[in-house]
């Protein structure tokens, strides 16, 4: 009899490449499972319309099956990388960061408020079950209305003008979500690094839902699991940005094969991943990615004595050197991509800071145009960098459209001078017999700049900037902490200044949300409370109560709501130079250079690439799936 899995699997032969119509390029390391029939041939695993990456035209080699990559990760938090790296997405961007469909066989956009998205036929989750429209419906309907497991409301991506969408399954491929008024941070949101999540695997999380399992298996699961409550269960069991649950079905590259606590965690090739290259073989290419857990202190000595074959988490420039050396010993390269960040290196004055004495100088836009002033970024470069970076303020590289030189000169040449002139100018002009500055009430006007302790890097450019801030008599204190004291105390209003990277997107374009350049995020450590107000729909903490923070609120409104890309630039242009010439934080140095080992064995990997959290996904959008191990060294 032939049935509809028949005809469909005769249409994808139809379509698919010789190779893969064969059915002679199975993975070696899915062999055992097909010869025990565990599981169906390769053309009924892919879609019938699977993605076809075309490595030839991309400029790689098309490659072969196999192998093993190892990483090393700082803490079990970091498996979350395969995420990132595997960068499977509804929407994704490609190498010139141009939107496209990647899970999804399509996507329409009308009106900017209509988003109708087309899953590919037969597309499967890793455990092969059918990947349709009722797995979209469970996430919306179960979920995200559902007020036990969102007890903060719709995330902000959901919302337009504050209204959700409403959501229809028009058929069992293809789903539809549509709002009031525009929504132009949905679909940025799906390719993002941390993306939105749209859909679940219905199939496996519905024994974790209390609309749909019984209340006394429930309250085994909930044992087993030693949570208390059943949306504690459904949280943890539904991770998919840290892929903790093995059990958990997905659409990446690589699935989870070991459940936390653990030293090493194995992710295996996803059996029914949804892409091919020009010759017909299933990606990913590399079979398994081995992540050993270690301290994030001794990364980059592992790295240099051979334990990683493919590392770029964990090591910084600062370790260039010894990677280099490390290519004498053992068959692997060091690349230098570029960092995407506005900068390397700020200095963010927290302008939610509790002293009010020292607060009144904090939000005084010339004292952080004096402390701007007052670094010589050229003997950070230098030292820090030999001489590669940019010196420049917190802004937009050269390769974003939206660069202006304006913005990466602002108030950012070294001129000590000024600086003093600057703060004598707002109060800050007696000093005391060590000569340095006094506040009102007596105290010396001691900064205390405190960092999450990730990075040698960071407290290195500080002890520099210790020097440069004392010569305009502003003694600095470093003050070295971890990411989530550091996150928690800044919202509490209990750190007066802290030191991050600068722009988390230093490449964007004009359709790439402006919201970094406004309090959007409660861990913007230089206005988390009022980034935690928007959050919050204004329920939690005070709303800005500095104008030039409530002018870039309003331009990123406006930005919603913007009719065209011309209109986005034009915002975008008005906040950069806001927030330029208010040097809401202080940069340093951008465009370093970031370190990337590989064994030498490894094919695929650019020789440049720009890495950052966003908008690159890391080595995301470079596609990882496509590396494989060649016999000879290159």
């Amino acid at each position: 009899m032939i049935t509809r899995r028949t005809t469909l699997g005769l249409l994808a032969s139809a379509i698919m490449p010789g190779t893969l119509r064969a059915g002679v390029n199975e993975p070696e390391f899915l062999r055992p499972y097909l010869r025990a029939q565990r599981m169906p041939a390769l053309n009924e695993r892919v879609p019938v319309n699977p993605r076809m990456i075309n490595l030839s035209a991309m400029g790689r080699k098309p490659g072969r099956y196999g192998g093993t990559v190892r990483m090393i990760i700082g803490s079990q938090k970091d498996i979350r990388l395969m995420t990132i790296y595997g960068y499977s997405r509804l929407v994704g961007y490609d190498q010139n960061l141009n939107l496209q469909p990647d899970i999804l066989e399509s996507f329409d956009v009308q009106e900017g408020r209509i988003f109708t998205f087309k899953i590919r036929e037969g597309h499967k989750w890793s455990n092969g079950a059918k990947f349709d429209s009722n797995d979209f419906r469970y996430c919306w309907e179960d979920v995200i209305l559902n007020k036990d497991l969102r007890k903060g409301g719709l995330p902000t991506y959901f919302l337009a003008d504050g209204k959700p969408p409403v959501f229809e399954v028009l058929d069992p491929l293809t789903v539809r979500y549509t709002w009031e008024t525009p929504n132009p941070d949905f679909l940025p949101n799906l390719a993002a690094a941390s993306p939105a999540t749209l859909f679940l695997p219905f199939h496996y999380m519905w024994q974790f839902h209390r609309k749909y399992q019984d209340d006394f298996r429930l309250s085994a699961l909930m044992k087993e699991q030693r949570v208390k409550k059943w949306a504690d269960l459904h949280i943890k069991m539904s991770r998919t940005y840290r892929p903790e649950n093995p059990g958990l079905p997905t659409l990446d590259p690589w699935r989870n094969m070991t459940a936390p606590p653990a030293d090493q965690f194995v992710f295996e090739r996803n059996p029914y991943f949804h892409r091919v290259d020009e010759n017909g073989l299933q990606l990913p290419y590399i079979d398994r990615f081995v992540l050993n857990v270690s301290s994030s202190n001794i990364i980059a000595a592992k790295t240099g004595a051979g334990e990683a074959d493919l590392q770029a988490n964990g090591v910084d420039f600062v370790d260039y050197s010894f990677l280099k050396e490390a290519e004498k010993r053992y068959p692997v390269k060091v690349k230098l991509w570029k960092r995407t960040q506005g900068a390397r290196v700020t200095l963010l004055p927290n302008l939610n800071f509790g002293d009010q004495i020292w607060r009144k100088f904090i939000i005084d836009a010339r004292f952080r145009r004096a402390l701007s002033l007052a670094i010589n970024r050229h003997e950070i470069n230098m030292v820090a960098f030999y001489g590669l970076g940019r010196e420049v303020a917190d802004s937009p590289l050269p390769e974003s459209p939206l660069f202006k030189e304006e913005y990466a000169s602002a108030w950012a040449n070294f001129d000590p001078d000024k600086a003093n002139a600057l703060l004598d100018e707002i109060g800050l002009d007696k000093r005391g017999d060590d000569g340095m500055r006094l506040l009102p009430d007596g105290r010396t006007a001691q900064i205390v700049v405190e960092t999450a302790g990730e990075s040698t890097l960071e407290t290195d450019i500080l002890e520099l900037v210790t020097d440069h801030w004392r010569a305009i008599g502003i003694p600095l204190f470093i003050k070295t902490s971890q990411r989530e004291v550091l996150f928690n105390r800044a919202l509490g209003g209990e750190i007066m200044m802290a030191t991050w990277t600068g722009m988390e997107n230093g490449i964007p374009t004009p359709e790439m949300n402006p919201g970094q350049l406004a309090p959007t995020m409660d861990d913007q450590l230089q206005w988390p409370a009022w980034g935690l107000n928007f959050l919050s729909g204004d329920t939690m903490a005070s709303k800005p109560d500095i104008e030039e923070v409530r002018q870039l609120s309003a331009l990123l409104e406006e930005w919603r709501h913007a009719a065209d890309v011309g209109e986005k630039t034009r915002i975008w242009h008005e906040m950069l130079s806001i927030y330029t010439q208010q040097v809401f934080s202080i940069g340093v140095v951008n465009g370093t250079q970031q370190p990337l080992l590989h064994s030498a064995r490894l094919q695929n990997v650019p020789e440049e690439g720009l890495y950052g959290f966003e908008p690159t996904s890391y080595l995301g959008v470079y596609m990882p799936d496509t590396f494989w191990y060649s016999d000879e060294v290159s």
